[in-house]
């Protein structure tokens, strides 16, 4: 069937000369597999760059339910970028964010709630002015309430426990816990949002140590979640 939906953009990989697989998580049905023609093709410039990594897209597609690969047949920019492609720390995240959902977005049913979360978190990353050191750590904490491990903080304690998402006084009898140093860094973490990322006050070593902790809780709670491409370019701009 033909349909249209907004889209947010989060890999693409060359299939022949003349056609790409472009994965997307889209508002109407969910994380869904692309063929794109015409993209790699010399005089497609304008085409590719709707398929950057987190661009937000409108798309009229031929949409089988139960096929693997769906096509596009029209696609246009929903949203224009003013800040991300132009920013070396902002293109960085943006790698990094979308290569963090495309590793956790594994579900092909839509969910309006999640799509709406992406969506403005794009948004904010492309605008925001301060706080951007933090912007990533935020959207991580903030993305596990959408995929079911958000941190419980009925009650609060000394350590983490990364595996069951709890706080607790004694340490726990597993290595997968946050010490206590970190565990401060963490609720402080919690507490935070886009709007007021700039208080979060870290040093270059502590936001690497939670940055490691946030990709290890994801690690532990999302199955084949594999190492990221885009982490030690982070570690290399911080550093």
């Amino acid at each position: 069937m033909q349909a249209k939906t907004s889209g947010i953009v989060l890999h693409t990989t060359k299939y022949t000369d003349s056609a790409s697989i472009v994965t997307v998580y889209t508002r109407q049905f969910g994380r869904v597999s692309y063929l794109a023609y015409g993209v790699n093709k010399k005089k497609s410039g304008n085409r590719l760059a709707l398929l950057q990594p987190l661009s937000i897209v409108d798309m009229d597609v031929s949409h089988i339910p139960g096929k693997d690969l769906q096509q596009i047949k029209e696609i246009r920019l929903e949203y224009l970028f003013t800040g991300i492609p132009f920013d070396p720390l902002k293109n960085s995240l943006a790698l990094f964010i979308s290569e963090i959902l495309f590793k956790a977005l594994r579900q092909t049913e839509p969910d309006e709630n999640l799509f709406l979360f992406v969506e403005n978190s794009i948004q904010q990353l492309d605008c925001c002015q301060h706080g951007i050191q933090n912007f990533h750590l935020v959207f991580l904490q903030k993305l596990t309430r959408y995929l079911g491990f958000e941190a419980s903080m009925e009650e609060m304690g000394k350590y983490f426990d990364l595996m069951n998402g709890i706080f607790q006084n004694e340490k726990p009898l597993h290595v997968h816990f946050l010490a206590p140093e970190v565990t401060l860094d963490f609720t402080t973490l919690l507490e935070t949002d886009y709007t007021n990322m700039e208080k979060l006050v870290l040093s270059r070593e502590n936001r690497m140590v939670l940055l490691r902790s946030m990709v290890e809780y994801y690690r532990l709670h999302i199955p084949e979640f594999h190492n990221l491409n885009s982490l030690p370019i982070l570690q290399s701009l911080f550093d």
